[in-house]
């Protein structure tokens, strides 16, 4: 190594993952293949742990397993705490971003004793977090308030892209074509229900699809063929949000997908095709049985490719993206008609994930891919500083 690549400064990037979201499994396998292809040449990392419980820890351990399906499994067998020193992200600026808290000292004082603070300053967060408080806008506002670069989609494209029935309405405002649906709220659910499966009926026939309106990696959906399934599918998705949507299954569907990269200028990757091992891809054809099969790129004519990386890019827009994202579609075989289902704004990373996958497939690497990805975050953290913050 040259005496000039010894000359250039690391960014010290913090790895935020786990969270208090249903997708904490998925985040922690996400964030390991990230830690693993982070080039320690110019990046020197911290692991940052959010706990189910929401306390952020320094993590003893970085994250280290291959797939979700080990996460779940070790949890299964493995009741220990692992450890960590606690932190805390300040919400203002300032020259030290992460705030340690020592409780007690090396005397063996105990844990009511007065804690002690040090400081650790990064340069960007890299937070690889599924599902609420983590790619909703929460913790993206927290970002902002503390001003420093991060990865990924800003506050409104985060808390849009993750609310399902938000973002179809936006969709269809770019003339994108989505699948008909309805949307419950949990106390309307639990309060007439006999009422709102009729207004469900009266709307849509089945087979239907009932999703929690505020939560992804399939978790809480359901395929609903007949009227018995469908209380039972509104239950359950009720259970992880107040917000359901029931929307038209697409007949004959293909589960076309295209990654998008970029701030101002996004491009999109080849499309990609999920082949699932069961009747729709949940959470089980995707983290758990390691079944699906997947064609990179989709069996596709070029006039499609065009099709779906057009669309893709137009999504990404429409939810005032940045960063990166994941488009899925739904190809019907029978109609030939492109449906998009959603924008996810933070993909997983894990080893059978479709987003890294597709960007190697269309040229990029996974530790360019990440590199690019912090990169695009002190770009856009740059933009943002030239905006002036006073009308005087």
């Amino acid at each position: 190594m040259s005496d000039a690549s010894h000359s250039v400064k690391r960014l010290r990037v913090g790895v935020v993952y786990g969270g208090r979201s249903g997708e904490h499994e998925v985040s922690l396998a996400s964030a390991a293949s990230v830690w693993a292809n982070l080039d320690r040449r110019r990046y020197e990392p911290v692991a940052i742990r959010i706990e189910k419980d929401g306390r952020w820890v320094l993590a003893d351990r970085p994250p280290a397993v291959a797939s979700a399906a080990e996460v779940i499994e070790q949890s299964r067998s493995d009741a220990r705490v692992r450890g960590g020193r606690e932190v805390f992200l300040p919400p203002r600026p300032g020259g030290e971003t992460l705030v340690i808290v020592d409780r007690g000292s090396a005397r063996g004082e105990g844990a009511d004793s007065a804690a002690t603070l040090t400081g650790l300053a990064l340069d960007v967060l890299f937070p690889v977090l599924h599902g609420p408080f983590g790619e909703d806008g929460t913790i993206q506002g927290l970002f902002e308030l503390a001003n420093i670069a991060y990865v990924g989609c800003g506050v409104l494209a985060s808390s849009v892209g993750m609310d399902k029935a938000v973002m179809k309405v936006l969709f269809q405002a770019r003339g994108l074509k989505v699948s008909d649906w309805v949307t419950v709220s949990r106390r309307d659910w639990r309060t007439s229900p006999d009422k709102i499966i009729k207004s469900i009926e009266a709307k849509l026939a089945y087979p239907i699809f009932v999703k929690p309106a505020n939560l992804g990696s399939s978790v809480g959906i359901s395929k609903v063929k007949v009227r018995a399934e469908l209380a039972p599918a509104l239950d359950l998705a009720a259970g992880f949000d107040e917000k359901v949507v029931v929307e038209a299954a697409v007949p004959d569907a293909r589960e076309i997908e295209c990654a998008v990269l970029g701030n101002d200028a996004p491009e999109a990757s080849m499309p990609g095709e999920i082949i699932p091992s069961r009747e729709f891809y949940d959470y089980e054809a995707k983290y758990i049985d390691d079944q699906s099969k997947v064609e990179i790129p989709a069996k596709l004519n070029d006039a499609l490719v065009r099709e779906v990386r057009a669309q893709a890019i137009t999504a990404f827009q429409a939810i005032d993206g940045s960063g990166l994202g994941r488009v899925d579609f739904l190809l019907s075989r029978s109609t030939g008609e492109l449906f998009i289902n959603e924008i996810n704004s933070m993909p997983g990373f894990t080893t059978i994930s479709m987003y890294p996958k597709m960007w190697e497939a269309s040229g990029v690497t996974y530790p360019a891919l990440v590199d690019r990805l912090i990169t695009l975050a002190v770009e856009r953290h740059a933009a943002k500083q030239e905006s002036k913050t006073s009308a005087f």
